[in-house]
């Protein structure tokens, strides 16, 4: 049967499989805390314990999140100078998930990817191939009957009901243990010593069994089983000593403050497991008590390497009569993640307010209540990589062969030494004004401009350099610059009361300079597209780069018609129904070089909106925020499969003359790369408005709740995500970007897992 009639009579298959269906589901969330408070003017404790249980909606047996937490704080007056006090944390979780905006594999990316014409279950065998479930090891459902195989659409993209089998039993785990302890002494009247132990020390693992299976010819396991644990641990702690002097004499208010702290990070170490060839078949029975040969048995372990940080800070607080207000701080901050000449870094900062309504020529007036003028500048630093990156280490794996064709062991450097890596430096400046208008209204006005120079990344080397790993360096500065606004309304009458609390704010990003004075780097890739954004100068952070097109070929004469200067034709493999891709540099050819901007994944704007409502005992708060001006990479599909599943846009293909002018005809090879080149068809707008928040709640009448010995209870029924107002036509507009060590992916949604809409039923109980 040719391609063109593989489905001659649609109508035959039946309504076909709806692939979403099979993986989404009705999540539940549960949530219970109670808390102790009490004390005396002597000493005041406070004790609480909470639990949270929350099933994911994607595959809710294998997509969970469990807590258990308790904490515990007390402070104790010993004398009218001395004040001792701790606070304990402990939180234990246990989870499980399904991968999310990964292209390859896991059940969001199968469902999207699917063919409809395979079965979920295979129950009646005229609609499949026979000869497809021969394997043993083919996943089946409590019936017996095989999950179906795909014949079309197969490498990572597997039966997502298959794949929640072979995930039974996995999961991972944590323990974290955060205590504090402090004393503080007051001599002298005007001073305070005050010095603070801090530790926090993690346990956490993962536990997996890996049965054999069969999910597809492409995605198996037939070899043999194994049951894998990992255990690793981690302590960190510092310790802060300041002394602060404070004093108010006349109009004239002063804190001065001088700290010294010392930090320790990433002691740590951990172990991993695998026990191969178990004699079961079932994830239940696995067990580390087998006795299995050694030959079956893999274990590795490892240590952290220790991060160590020095600060010294101080602090000026000042004001006269509260109208004059100055704030100004400096660090010195030392990092090991830097070589030794370069380990320290001094950051300022410094702010300055003026209450202008309470000068003596700010006359009374009933518009403008309130005026505060305020600005600063400061600088931070950050360091947030992982240590050496300065050097180079030599490592195994660059084996060699001698004249006598025996393997040698070799080694090689890991990566280009880079001794003048430093801080990275985040500076900014911002002028503000506070505003109290008609004595119910409040208005902040705030613009800033924040730079980052010196940003710490890896960075790219040809691969004839011959080391393994990227080095790092301090590539580039970048700008942010914007305004931001907030706008309030608060008013109570007798049993009722109204508070409205709007924000917005606009956001321009632009990259200043890239290391080596180079012009761009790639940045996020796309399967077999190649790279779809980019950090270039000029530009936003991840600008989206390709071709674009102004339309599609109606018919052959518009074809011939469409020629360069010389009268050659600009795509002469081109046919009616395929894009008409611009020539945007004027060279007469089609190519690489006519990539441009296609825009940023950075919002130019965000926006929030909160109202709250209180009548009597009854309240009700909504709140709802968005975005705009920011474009998203619709990355659903796989395009390394001539057969994957097709999303609905596809129905408004090209499909005679007039048909469309918007998307391209479907071909199976693509000569003319409607869909395999980078290009605007791919990106659409990310705006959104979302209701994240309505809540409605009654607090009981105080003479009833007096009756039980409580002094109050609140009842509230809550939503969230109530409603998302979007075109975009992914799973969620609000998508977040990967972030690792050598790749930024912001704006690429992958079939990136979405927000749940939530409703919750609670009760708030005071004794």
């Amino acid at each position: 049967m040719t391609e063109e009639h593989r489905y001659s009579n649609p109508e035959s298959l039946g309504k076909g499989t709806n692939w979403q269906d099979a993986i989404f589901g009705t999540g539940e969330k549960s949530s219970h805390e109670i808390s102790i408070t009490g004390g005396n003017e002597k000493s005041t404790y406070y004790t609480s314990f909470g639990y949270f249980d929350q099933t994911g909606i994607v595959m809710t047996d294998i997509s969970y999140y469990k807590r258990i937490n308790a904490r515990f704080n007390s402070t104790h007056k010993v004398t009218d100078y001395l004040t001792l006090g701790q606070t304990f944390a402990y939180t234990h979780t246990k989870s499980q998930g399904v991968s999310a905006n990964e292209e390859y594999g896991g059940p969001l990316a199968s469902a999207v990817n699917l063919d409809p014409t395979t079965p979920v279950v295979v129950t009646d065998w005229s609609q499949v191939d026979p000869s497809g479930y021969t394997n043993p090891y083919i996943i089946r459902d409590p019936y017996g009957n095989p999950y179906g195989i795909s014949r079309y659409v197969n490498q990572e993209m597997t039966n997502p009901q298959a794949f929640r089998q072979i995930q039974q039993g996995n999961y991972s785990w944590s323990d974290d243990f955060v205590g504090n302890v402090f004393a503080e002494l007051k001599f002298l009247k005007n001073f305070t010593f005050k010095t603070s132990l801090n530790g926090k020390k993690s346990y956490w693992g993962s536990r997996s069994f890996t049965p054999k299976y069969y999910l597809s010819p492409n995605y198996n396991n037939t070899s043999f089983n194994s049951l894998n644990k990992v255990d690793e641990n981690k302590f960190e702690w510092s310790m802060e000593n300041t002394l602060t002097y404070q004093n108010k004499f006349g109009d004239h208010n002063l804190s001065v403050l001088v700290g010294q702290g010392i930090y320790r990070y990433n002691i740590s170490g951990g172990a991993s497991l695998t026990y191969s060839n178990l004699p079961i078949e079932h994830w239940q029975d696995a067990s580390f008590n087998f006795n299995i040969p050694q030959d079956d048995i893999t274990a590795t372990g490892w240590d952290g390497i220790q991060t160590r940080k020095a600060s010294y800070f101080g602090r000026v607080i000042y004001d006269y009569a509260d109208k004059y207000l100055f704030t100004g701080t400096i660090r010195r901050d030392g990092s090991s993640k830097f070589a030794t000449n370069q380990h320290w870094g001094t950051f300022p900062s410094l702010s300055l307010g003026w209450n202008v309504h309470k000068e003596n020529f700010w006359p009374e007036n009933k518009v403008i209540n309130n005026l505060k003028l305020r600005g600063g500048y400061g600088v931070l630093g950050n360091d947030e990589m992982d240590n050496f990156r300065f050097a180079s280490f030599m490592v195994s794996g660059s084996n060699y062969t001698n004249s006598g064709n025996n393997i040698i062991i070799g080694y090689a450097p890991s990566t280009l030494e880079n001794p003048n890596l430093k801080w990275e430096q985040t500076s900014q400046l911002n002028i503000a004004a506070d505003l109290k208008l008609f004595r119910n209204f409040t208005l902040t006005a705030d613009w800033y401009k924040k730079k980052t120079s010196d940003i710490l990344r890896q960075i790219n080397i040809p691969g004839y350099v011959g080391v393994p790993n990227l080095p790092w360096a301090n590539v580039g500065d970048m700008e942010n610059s914007g305004l931001e606004f907030e706008l309030g309304y608060k008013k109570n009458w007798d049993d009722f009361g109204i508070s409205v609390n709007g924000n917005f704010a606009t956001i321009k990003n632009k990259v200043l300079r890239l290391e080596d004075d180079i012009d761009y780097f790639n940045l996020a890739s796309f399967q077999t597209m190649g790279a779809v954004s980019r950090v270039a100068v000029g530009q936003p952070y991840g600008s989206f780069y390709g071709q674009t097109y102004s339309g599609v070929f109606q018919n052959q004469a518009q074809i011939d018609a469409y020629v360069n200067a010389n009268g050659n034709k600009l795509l002469p493999n081109a046919k009616p129904g395929d894009f008409i891709w611009q020539d945007n540099n004027g060279d007469g050819k089609i190519d690489d070089d006519d990539k441009v901007n296609l825009g940023s994944s950075i919002p130019k704007y965000t926006f929030g909106l909160t109202v709250n409502l209180n009548y009597k005992n009854f309240d009700f708060m909504v709140f709802a925020q968005g975005q705009a001006g920011n474009k998203i990479f619709q990355g659903l599909r796989r395009l390394d499969m001539l057969d994957a599943n097709y999303q609905t846009r596809v129905l408004d293909r090209w499909t005679g003359e007039g048909s469309t002018n918007e998307n391209p005809r479907i071909t199976r090879n693509d000569p003319n790369h409607n869909y395999s080149w980078m290009s605007n068809y791919y990106l659409q707008k990310g705006d959104y408005v979302r209701v994240k928040i309505i809540q409605l709640g009654y607090t009981l009448p105080q003479d009833i709740t007096s009756r039980f010995g409580m002094s109050k209870v609140r009842l509230y029924i809550t939503g969230e995500n109530v409603f998302t107002f979007t075109k975009y036509t992914g799973y969620d507009p609000e998508i977040a970007g990967r972030n690792n060590s050598e790749q930024d992916i912001i704006g690429v949604d992958r079939a990136y897992y979405p927000q749940a809409r939530t409703f919750l039923m609670g009760a708030n109980i005071q004794f």
